[in-house]
C-alpha cells in the first residue's frame, strides 16, 4: 500500500503523525516550553565554577528525565519550580558580574516549609546533592595557608 492518496489525478502524500503526537501526554506547547527552560538552564550553569555545573548539569538532565511521563499537575508545579530555579540563577549570575571582586556565591537557602512538602525521596535526593556538592574536589590541591609566600 502506498502512503500517497490520489486528489485530482495527482499523488498527494499522506502525513503521518510523528510517534510524539501519538502519546497524547504532552502537548507540543508544553514539550516546547519544557525544552526551552532545559536549554536555558544549561546555559545558565556555564556561569557557575565548572565542578557546580557538571553536577548541576547531571542533575538537570536527571530531574527532566525522571519526570518525563508525570501526570499534569506534578508536571506544572515542576516547571514552576525549576522556572523559579532559572530565574534565582540568572539573578545571582548578574549580581556576581557586577560584584567581580567578591567571592561568586550561588543558591539559596531552603525553606523548612518547602522541606516539609518534600516526599522520602526527594529528600533522600537532596540529601545526596548536598553531600555531592560539599565533597573536596579532588581534581585540585589547594592550599591551606592563603598567606603569599616570598
Amino acid at each position: 500500500m502506498s502512503d500517497c492518496s490520489v486528489g485530482r489525478g495527482r499523488a498527494v502524500p499522506l502525513r503521518r503523525r510523528s510517534r510524539r503526537s501519538t502519546r497524547g501526554a504532552m502537548p507540543g506547547r508544553h514539550v516546547s516550553r519544557v525544552r526551552a527552560l532545559y536549554r536555558l538552564i544549561l546555559q545558565l550553569h556555564r556561569v557557575l565554577p565548572p565542578d557546580l555545573k557538571a553536577l548541576g548539569d547531571q542533575y538537570v538532565k536527571d530531574e527532566f528525565r525522571r519526570h518525563k511521563a508525570v501526570g499534569s499537575d506534578e508536571a506544572q508545579r515542576f516547571l514552576q519550580e525549576w522556572e523559579m530555579y532559572a530565574a534565582v540563577l540568572w539573578q545571582q549570575a548578574n549580581e556576581n558580574r557586577q560584584n567581580s571582586t567578591e567571592k561568586a556565591c550561588f543558591g539559596i537557602s531552603l525553606p523548612e516549609e518547602k522541606l516539609n512538602d518534600f516526599r522520602d525521596e526527594q529528600i533522600g535526593q537532596l540529601q545526596e546533592l548536598m553531600q555531592e556538592a560539599t565533597k573536596p574536589n579532588r581534581q585540585f590541591s589547594i592550599p591551606e595557608s592563603t598567606k603569599p609566600k616570598f
